[in-house]
């Protein structure tokens, strides 16, 4: 298959099942193993799974081959390698942790995701919006507490991610052949190295009162 299309079918394979940041990286000069580098992220498990088996599905029905697909017993982190492409679905904390832009962003590759625009209205339709008369003082107060208060729960929203982020969590145990362990390798710096799972505390034992 065609390298733009078969980029095109992950893409859009990846977009059908709404993953988040999809971001594409040409990887000729850097490695012959493969061309393209995909990336997103997925919310849940059941999310990572979804796309991995959306994106084999879509490859295979527009005649293209699937190498293999791993790490869909943890479903932490899914990579489906598609030979001349590879595909990194993983959740928001084993991509913070690991940063494969790092490793693969030298030379990325834009592509439109998404349904397509709609063409921009006519001349006509324009100079009526803009001799519409503006919105009241009243109605722009009422409209300000409203605005704030999505401002301020965005913002909460975002520094919690950041902090769930924050903390790495380590995929399940591969092959060290495996791809997806020679690119944890290469993105640690170290082989086989994996992040650490954060351990809960133990309960203080209790004394018994004399």
């Amino acid at each position: 298959m065609d390298l733009r299309k078969l980029q095109r079918v992950i893409v859009d394979a990846l977009d059908d099942i709404k993953a988040q940041d999809i971001q594409v990286f040409n990887t000729i000069g850097q490695t012959e193993l493969f061309d393209r580098v995909i990336i997103a992220t997925a919310s849940s498990n059941r999310q990572t799974r979804s796309l991995a088996a959306h994106v084999r599905d879509k490859v295979k029905a527009a005649g293209g081959h699937v190498v293999s697909v791993e790490g869909e017993e943890s479903g932490e982190w899914v990579l489906v390698d598609l030979g001349d492409a590879v595909v990194h679905i993983m959740q928001p904390a084993i991509r913070a942790y690991y940063r494969l832009e790092e490793l693969w962003g030298a030379k990325p590759v834009s592509l439109k995701t998404g349904p397509e625009k709609k063409p921009a209205a006519p001349a006509a339709g324009r100079k009526r919006a803009a001799s519409s008369p503006a919105p009241r003082a009243g109605a722009a107060r009422r409209a300000a507490p409203a605005s704030a208060a999505s401002a301020a729960s965005a913002a909460s929203a975002a520094s919690a991610g950041s902090a769930a982020s924050a903390a790495p969590a380590a995929p399940a145990s591969a092959s060290p052949r495996s791809p997806r362990a020679r690119t944890a390798a290469a993105a640690t710096g170290k082989p086989g190295v994996q992040a650490a799972r954060p351990t809960k505390p133990r309960a203080a034992k209790r004394t018994r009162s004399t």
